[in-house]
């Protein structure tokens, strides 16, 4: 247990450069409380009490701003900056090192009861906004831009911003590496398809003016 405790304050330290004391990180920081007490609520749950889990992570939803089912499974160095009005539904499953922002929403889209909220794979990035619907599975290493709406899987390495959700140039297929927190430089795909048009009419009226010449 206090492996773990070290493992998530170094997490902190590692992803917000606006950490700077072990003080102002233990009792400034709603995501990291937030995720503490998700582990006790969990294994609450996991173990036939589940009203105790569930009544824990109403407490900790009012402290925090930040609401997670005790239900979802979350793996090692999970991280929220910031975290209001964070949202992670009940069969919620999520990797190692995943990064989120505040106001993301990992909600379901069906009222049976199964698996019906997202998958987060290892290495995730989910920028601030963003909303992810449904049993999909958003792959290992990708990016959400923020605001973005996703109600389909997403492939490895992939980069998804818009609404709904389009996936544009995979990491391996980028001129250069983008920095996690830089939501404002994702690629807009709306925008490159407009670009297209216009460089394409543009050389199709230069071709018209040497015909008529």
């Amino acid at each position: 247990m206090i492996k773990r405790i070290k493992e998530d304050i170094r997490t902190v330290f590692s992803e917000d450069p606006a950490a700077r004391s072990l003080l102002e990180v233990l009792f400034c920081y709603p995501g990291l409380h937030a995720i503490w007490v998700h582990r006790i609520s969990h294994f609450l749950w996991t173990h036939k009490m589940k009203l105790l889990g569930r009544y824990l992570s109403h407490i900790s939803r009012f402290l925090t701003g930040i609401e997670i089912h005790p239900g979802a499974k979350i793996g090692r160095r999970f991280f929220i900056d910031h975290g209001m009005g964070v949202v992670i539904g009940e069969t919620t499953e999520i990797g190692d090192d995943v990064l989120i922002y505040q106001g993301v929403v990992l909600g379901g889209t069906s009222l049976e009861k199964k698996k019906r909220h997202p998958t987060i794979k290892n290495d995730v990035v989910i920028g601030a906004g963003a909303t992810i619907l449904g049993p999909i599975i958003v792959g290992e290493n990708s990016m959400i831009g923020s605001g973005s709406v996703v109600v389909s899987d997403v492939p490895p390495s992939a980069t998804v911003v818009g609404i709904p959700g389009h996936v544009v140039l995979p990491k391996d297929q980028r001129p250069k590496p983008l920095i996690n927190l830089q939501h404002g430089q994702l690629p807009d795909p709306v925008t490159e398809a407009v670009n297209i048009l216009v460089k394409r009419i543009e050389d199709l009226e230069s071709r018209i003016k040497e015909l008529n010449k």
